[in-house]
């Protein structure tokens, strides 16, 4: 098929038609029996050719470029017209190319399919797209690049435009889609107008984008806004150049605010929520000549109705609070941005002060509000630090590790709350739960809405204790280093479930172990227990406890997963340790070359210590067991024991009863005299005691009861008598255990003797029988007369025949 194309004189029009950049020339264009690759048609030229193939839309494109001179004379106002006519199936470029004066401004005016701004090398969906660009003097800059369908309504250029309009070659359009008119001066680089309607979201880009925009330039951007809507502006992508006069900033005129022109830098939150229309102009500075820098900005305009909850404020305290920090923000943040198209979620500290991400600190009290149809998106993450640096002010201090309620009584979930606890090298940190008790589960994952996450962290070592769920046995936790303690939620049944969050921690002195696990299960209780940093294994030279709490009336039976430790050492050795915490009780060690212990049963409380080596490569101590508990089996020999016990003190006691009622009918009025011819020292040294029982009165009998005087044997002796003789004899019965210490790092090794010389004192206990005998009361004299004797003497009575002479005397 053959083309004729005819352009007036007057038009002032070329077309060019060419091959597309990077082609070879497999089809060419056919004028006049000459084959050519390209063709060019000027103003009042008439052609008619054809092409040598069938598809010339893959090889060739056609320039159409119209020049308009509005200087020297008058510009063709109104419609841009798509011409000429009849122009082959080809990609085609129109290029409008407008002289004008600065003193003048123009304005290319779109119909009713407006523009949308695209970054560069962004495509149009149907491939048309339009680009301005504005022509002051010798410099043009490019204002963007435009797709149809969009929100920028109107243009408005100081000087001369550059306009070009890209069409594919299958879309047959007739008409340019603008007006150019003429305006008075805007005295800036450009001014663009969007009409936005219902809810919708545009972004646009400052020109040159991504170069720089051109040096001490001024552009404005108006925003029509439906009345009963909110505008919010977010930067997204901005730098600033270096200025040697002027600030680089953007001023927003906002009808009916009370401080017009409002002045932000762009490292600012930019306004939000704001009602109505509003003008944003960005303002450039006289840039360094050596290094200019490049100031650029990419950013949004969100337009939403009000929000049901708009004039909703929730009130945060955090007045009381120190070291926190709470951020407010959509879910996966900040490892997921939103897409700018995504429904747009705000959060609002002040009613013009809302951002997609809102941080406040404590110390203050804040009033927050919402502009967002689906508070679900939103999560909450917080941040506070707890320090000590002196243990003897921080020593007696419980600090509670629960969430604040002016958190929780916020309508957004809890991501997760994060306590740092930090102290000096000699500080260590005890986590308590004394109610609500934790657990660790062996798949990691809880079955309630939250669980914590503890780690510990030295410059070389880091101990991750793992997931902890609420629920279980583990009351107390000790580890060394700085401390983080992490609550993680999962639903929102996190509030009703932790209310009662019992979680504490306080500042301890330095502990021997890396970590000390205190466990006090329930009963029947079924504990599952494993090593840190699960399932990678213990640092090198690191030692764990568990101390587990066994019922009185409970048996607990130990088991580990497996049986051997699996690692080599390369250096040191790596032990487990067992040990009940009873006296006597015996010590069960395991090095990581031996088998580890078969499941026994335990009947006290015990110990169970850790300890890695440094292990060779790709071998690491990580080591589970379980714990179970049951009740202590009945013992028959035990019962019997007890009944027959029984039965023996009731035989006692009835013989007791029958002798006193004896004695009660025979017995006369009689005195006591101790027998000073027995020894009655206690066995041992001198040394320990410093006054003799001969200085001191402790061993004097006084008056005894006549219920329990026995003078009926002197009677039935006519005289001549052998004192009854009751021997002393030592307790040897138990006199209770001493109380459970907790095993040292080596608790394994032997137990060194001190090296003091001097032996430690025999203990009180009597090697010979101490000899008392019973005689009569003496009367006051003898007592008198007693004491004299026993300051000359040392004794301390007269003997009981001797008495009885002096009495017959007397008489």
């Amino acid at each position: 098929a053959s083309f004729t194309i005819s352009l007036h004189k007057t038009d002032n029009t070329t077309v060019m038609i060419k091959l597309r950049p990077g082609l070879l020339p497999s089809c060419r264009i056919l004028t006049k029996n000459v084959i050519r690759s390209e063709l060019g048609i000027k103003p009042g030229e008439n052609v008619t050719f054809a092409f040598t193939c069938s598809t010339p839309e893959k090889y060739f494109i056609t320039e159409i470029q119209k020049n308009i001179d509005c200087v020297s004379g008058p510009c063709p106002y109104g419609d841009v017209h798509l011409y000429p006519p009849g122009l082959p199936r080809l990609n085609r470029t129109y290029i409008w190319d407008v002289k004008a004066s600065t003193k003048v401004g123009l304005e290319l005016r779109f119909s009713t399919s407006w523009l949308r701004q695209i970054a560069p090398g962004e495509t149009c969906p149907d491939s048309v797209s339009y680009n301005i660009n504005s022509c002051i003097d010798n410099a043009t800059v490019n204002i963007g690049t435009f797709c149809r369908n969009g929100s920028v309504s109107r243009v408005k250029l100081l000087g001369g435009v550059v306009m070009s309009l890209h069409l594919p070659w299958h879309l047959a359009l007739n008409t340019s889609g603008f007006n150019i008119f003429n305006r008075a001066s805007i005295k800036r680089l450009c001014i663009i107008e969007s009409i936005l309607k219902g809810e919708s979201s545009i972004t646009l880009m400052s020109p040159n984008y991504p170069l720089g925009f051109p040096e001490d330039e001024l552009m404005t951007w108006q925003f029509v806004i439906p009345p009963n809507m909110r505008a919010s502006v977010f930067f997204h992508n901005y730098s600033l150049s270096n200025c040697e006069r002027k600030e680089e900033r953007v001023e927003y005129y906002i009808p009916g605010s009370p401080s017009n022109p409002e002045v932000f830098k762009l490292s600012d939150s930019q306004p939000a929520n704001i009602a109505g229309s509003f003008n944003m102009s960005l303002q450039g500075c006289d840039q360094d000549a050596q290094n200019p820098g490049i100031l650029r900005l990419l950013f949004q305009v969100v337009v939403q109705h009000p929000q049901v909850d708009e004039n909703i404020t929730y009130l945060v305290d955090l007045s009381k609070e120190k070291n926190m920090t709470v951020t407010i923000h959509l879910e996966r943040w900040p490892s997921h941005i939103p897409l700018m198209s995504e429904p747009i979620c705000l959060i609002c500290k002040d009613p013009r002060t809302c951002d997609r991400v809102l941080t406040i600190t404590s110390g203050a009290v804040y009033r927050i509000s919402f502009l967002c149809k689906d508070l679900s998106r939103l999560r909450i993450t917080a941040e506070k630090g707890i320090g000590c640096m002196d243990i003897r002010l921080c020593q007696r201090k419980i600090y509670s590790l629960s969430v604040p309620k002016a958190i929780t009584r916020l309508p957004i979930r809890l991501h997760k709350f994060i306590w740092k606890l930090l102290a000096t090298d000699l500080i260590n940190v005890e986590i308590t739960s004394p109610s609500l008790k934790l657990q660790q589960v062996p798949d990691q994952r809880c079955n309630t809405s939250y669980s914590y996450s503890i780690v510990s962290a030295t410059p070389e070592t880091e101990l991750n204790v793992g997931v902890l769920c609420p629920g279980g046995s583990i009351e107390k936790i000790q580890m060394r280093n700085n401390i983080t303690v992490a609550l993680k939620a999962f639903g929102k049944g996190f509030i009703n479930e932790s209310l009662p969050q019992d979680l504490k921690m306080s500042f301890v002195p330095h502990i021997k172990d890396e970590c000390t696990f205190t466990l006090n299960p329930d009963p029947k209780a079924e504990v599952y227990l494993q090593t840190p940093n699960w399932p990678y294994g213990l640092p090198p030279y690191v030692s764990i406890s568990w101390f587990i709490v066994v019922p009185s009336k409970q048996t607990a039976r130990l088991r580990f997963s497996r049986d051997r430790m699996g690692i080599t050492c390369e250096t040191g050795r790596a032990y487990v340790n067992i040990k009940e915490e009873t006296l006597g009780a015996e010590e069960i060690v395991r090095r990581e070359d031996e088998p580890l212990p078969q499941p026994r049963n335990m009947h006290h409380s015990f110990w169970v210590n850790i300890s890695n080596c440094k292990p060779v490569d790709r071998t690491q101590l990580a080591l589970q067991f379980w714990v179970t508990f049951a009740d202590k089996p009945i013992d028959l020999g035990i019962i019997l024991a007890v009944v027959a016990g029984a039965g023996v003190l009731t035989a006692i006691g009835l013989t007791v009863c029958c002798v006193k009622k004896k004695k009660k009918k025979t017995q006369n009025p009689m005195v006591g005299v101790y027998n000073a011819n027995v020894n009655t020292q206690m066995p041992g040294k001198n040394r320990l005691f410093g006054r003799g029982r001969q200085n001191k009165e402790s061993h004097v009998y006084a008056v005894i009861d006549d219920t329990v005087v026995y003078g009926h044997l002197l009677k039935e002796s006519n005289g001549s008598v052998t004192p009854e003789v009751d021997v002393y004899r030592p307790f040897d019965g138990r006199i209770g255990s001493l109380p459970p210490s907790p095993p040292s790092f080596c608790f394994r090794k032997d137990i060194k003797r001190s090296s003091n010389t001097e032996e430690d004192p025999p203990p009180l206990t009597d090697t010979e029988q101490d000899t008392y005998t019973f005689a009569h009361q003496k009367s006051r004299q003898s007592e008198d007369n007693g004491d004299a004797d026993k300051k000359d003497k040392g004794d301390t009575s007269v003997p009981l025949l001797e008495s009885k002479e002096r009495d017959g005397l007397v008489e």
